[in-house]
Formats: structure tokens, C-alpha cells, sequence
């Protein structure tokens, strides 16, 4: 029986009220003490009162404390690593609340519904370069508050990475689509195939002649970083991030026989099971760390050995077999990925190397922003655009930045909390 409630643990899961004869539970949902999952969310996402709407019947009201953080609650229940429900207190009674379905689920029950629109309309418009999950959010609650939104994107349709950095078997693009119609509805205008800064398309100067009084700054990390080894210029080298995005555009080249993925990562994961949909025979991947130590969450390995990716930990890339077309990839053992100190320093023994043939070869080793436009502008620090850790403004006054072109490869949660 129970007769107290420690609301620092409590997720809302209903099993007081429920199990009271006399009626005594009530969940005040503006609870001034954080629940452990909503510590975990990068967005504060108050799971805790949106798990107790939907059990007293009240699904349309949970969607709406749900998206007071998180607007994108149908992308988010796809891609998001669910860091929530590894805190989650009820998995110390039995399992995790399945938040990450719930979330998918009040996202799909809002995802075709107009917004409200505000009640105000501000003269003031700005101006969002990139329509990511953090320009996209962004945009959003600037709408939501009545001001004039444009957000601008360099590719063809808005959704930055959400669209062509994340394969289709993860979020469809009926999803991205429907979510930016949201978007529309609330007022915001989209200019695709514009790029935003000096030597762009628009520039800054140009934003101030057309009266946009702010801009925010989200280009993401849409380019993929080199290995830097001999042959990787050869036909039949690819690179993740560049990859993933020709398949989503209908550039996806025609693979067979064997494909190796270069990269321990999530991008490494989508770019291998792309692989094996465009047709490769087998996809190993290689990385060089230990398989507990490798970057992509649990969730997404799990899913490459499900479709049936060989995973090859502790291998680093020496260089690429191939005459004018690759053929193969040589590796060479990792001893180790970190100094002492935690900074990326892998050493190697050389004397161990291992020879991977392959007619196709996908490096997928991190990602960085193309800081070209704003650099001239704004301060960039080791490859990030330098914000105020409060305000997230940069070192031009007018001029806001937030995502992975802040914090460097992030999740989407982050971004979004980053745009809000």
C-alpha cells in the first residue's frame, strides 16, 4: 500500500492514484522538483506531467506540455537516443517507462494538426540560417511569439539534416514535411537554395537592407571529415555525411560485393545499413575503438547487427588499396584512442595490419560546420562558432547561433533545446 510520494522519483506512471481506495493522489504537474528523466532531457521535457495527462485520459493536454519544449515530438519519438529512460525510476521497480513510444505517439497524434496561432504579431522579423532541428526550433517559438520568421537553407528542401543526413528507414519524409508545414501555418516562409553570409547568396548586409533585425546562425555540421590517408581520393571512397545526403537527394551510387564502413558512430551505423539497402553483398565496419567504448548509441549498433554488419573494433585506416578504383583497405591495430589526459590521440601498432577488400569504402570519422560565410564576422574556436553560454549570442551583436555548429555532433534534442 502506499502512503507517501518521494516527487523527485516520481514519473507519473499513476499507480498511486490508482491503487488509492480513499482517492487521496493527486500529481500536481507544476512540480518545482525535477523527476530524474526530465534532468536527463536536453530539453527539460517534462515527462513526469505528461505521463500523468495521458493516464487521467487527457491525451490532447499531454501533446501540449510535451511540445512546450519539444515541438517535434514525431521526429524526436524516431531518432532521439531516449537518454531519459536510462534514469528513468521505474526501472528499478521493473522496466523503464517506454517514453520514447509515447512520445512518438502524442507526436503522430499532433503531427497534421494546424497550430494555434499567436495572439500577437511583431513588426520585428528575423532571419534563421539553416532549417536543421535548431534553426526549425528556432523558428518555432520565435512564430509561436509573433514574430516574422524566414529561415533560409542552402539544399533544395527544408530540414537540413533531419532530411539528409538521416535515412528514410528512420524518419520518412512525410514526417519532416509535416512538421514544416506546422511551421508554414504558424507564418514562417522558407527560401530554400540560399546560402546565408559573406560571398553567399544573401549577406549580412543584405538581411539588414531586407529588415531583419536578428539572425540566427544553425548551419549544422554537414561536412564530413578526412582521414587524411593515401588513396582516399580513389573512385569508390565516399564519406559519410555526403553519402547519406546523395541517397536522400537520388544520388545513391549502385553498390555490390563488399562495402566498409570507417567510423564507430551513428553516421558510421546509417551509412552502413544504407549500404547493405543499396545492395553491397556485406558491410563490415571498422572503428577504433573497443566495441563498449564505441560512440553510436547501444541502440543504433544493435540495429546493424540486426541487419547483419560486421563490427570490427580496435582497427584504425593506414590506407587505400586500389589502381585509379579502390579495392581494398588496409588497417592497422589501435592500442589506444585516448591520452591520458582524455584529448583524441590513437597510437598503433603498425606491426599489425589487416587487409579489408571492398568495392566500396565509406569514411565516417566526425563531422564539422563549414564556418566560411561567418567567419569573417563572428569568432569561430576550434571549428565552432564562439556564443555567450547564457544568451547564445555571438561576438556580433545582433547575431545568435546555437546546434551543432556551437556544441560540435550532437543529438537532435540538443539541437532543438539549443534553437528554443
Amino acid at each position: 500500500m502506499i502512503n507517501s510520494i518521494d516527487v523527485s522519483k516520481c514519473t507519473g506512471c499513476g499507480t498511486c492514484f490508482k491503487t488509492c481506495g480513499l482517492d487521496v493522489f493527486r500529481l500536481d504537474t507544476e512540480q518545482p522538483v525535477l523527476s530524474p528523466c526530465m534532468a536527463k532531457c536536453p530539453a527539460g521535457t517534462d515527462m513526469r506531467a505528461y505521463n500523468y495527462l495521458m493516464q487521467v485520459g487527457k491525451i490532447d493536454e499531454a501533446a501540449a506540455k510535451l511540445r512546450e519544449r519539444n515541438p517535434f515530438p514525431a521526429i524526436t519519438g524516431r531518432v532521439c537516443p531516449h537518454q531519459c529512460e536510462s534514469e528513468c525510476s521505474r526501472a528499478k521497480v521493473d522496466g523503464a517507462v517506454n517514453i520514447n513510444a509515447i512520445e512518438q505517439y502524442l507526436g503522430d497524434r499532433t503531427l497534421n494538426e494546424p497550430p494555434a496561432k499567436p495572439r500577437i504579431r511583431h513588426a520585428q522579423k528575423v532571419a534563421v540560417a539553416g532549417s536543421g532541428p535548431a534553426g526549425l526550433s528556432c523558428a518555432w517559438f520565435l512564430a509561436r511569439k509573433g514574430y516574422q520568421v524566414k529561415v533560409f537553407e542552402a539544399l533544395p528542401e527544408p530540414g537540413g539534416m533531419l532530411r539528409y543526413g538521416i535515412p528514410a528507414y528512420r524518419l520518412p519524409d512525410s514526417v519532416v514535411d509535416a512538421q514544416v508545414e506546422q511551421l508554414r501555418a504558424l507564418g514562417v516562409e522558407f527560401q530554400c537554395g540560399t546560402r546565408v553570409g559573406k560571398g553567399c547568396d544573401v549577406g549580412f548586409d543584405d538581411l539588414a537592407e531586407l529588415g531583419f533585425k536578428a539572425l540566427f546562425a544553425a548551419p549544422g555540421n554537414g561536412v564530413s571529415r578526412r582521414a587524411g590517408i593515401a588513396g582516399e581520393e580513389l573512385t569508390g571512397v565516399f564519406h559519410g555525411v555526403e553519402f547519406l545526403r546523395d541517397v536522400r537527394m537520388g544520388r545513391a551510387p549502385r553498390l555490390s560485393g563488399r562495402a566498409v564502413v570507417i567510423g564507430g558512430g551513428d553516421v558510421a551505423v546509417d551509412a552502413a545499413i544504407t549500404a547493405k539497402l543499396l545492395g553491397a553483398d556485406q558491410v563490415d565496419m571498422i572503428c577504433l575503438e573497443q566495441a563498449e567504448e564505441m560512440p553510436a548509441f547501444p541502440h543504433n549498433i544493435d540495429d546493424a547487427k540486426a541487419a547483419g554488419i560486421g563490427i570490427h573494433p580496435g582497427w584504425g585506416p593506414l590506407h587505400v588499396e586500389g589502381d585509379g578504383k579502390a579495392s581494398g583497405i588496409i588497417v592497422r591495430r589501435c592500442l589506444s584512442v585516448f591520452d591520458s589526459n582524455h584529448r583524441f590521440a590513437p597510437t598503433f601498432d603498425d606491426a599489425e595490419t589487416r587487409l579489408f577488400e571492398a568495392h566500396a569504402i565509406i569514411f565516417a570519422i566526425g563531422q564539422s560546420a563549414d564556418l566560411t560565410p561567418f567567419a569573417e564576422r563572428l569568432t569561430v574556436e576550434r571549428g565552432r562558432i564562439a556564443v555567450d553560454s547564457v544568451t547564445f549570442e555571438t561576438s556580433f551583436w545582433n547575431i545568435f547561433a546555437a546546434g551543432d555548429a556551437v556544441t560540435g555532433p550532437s543529438s537532435v534534442i540538443s539541437a532543438i533545446a539549443g534553437g528554443r
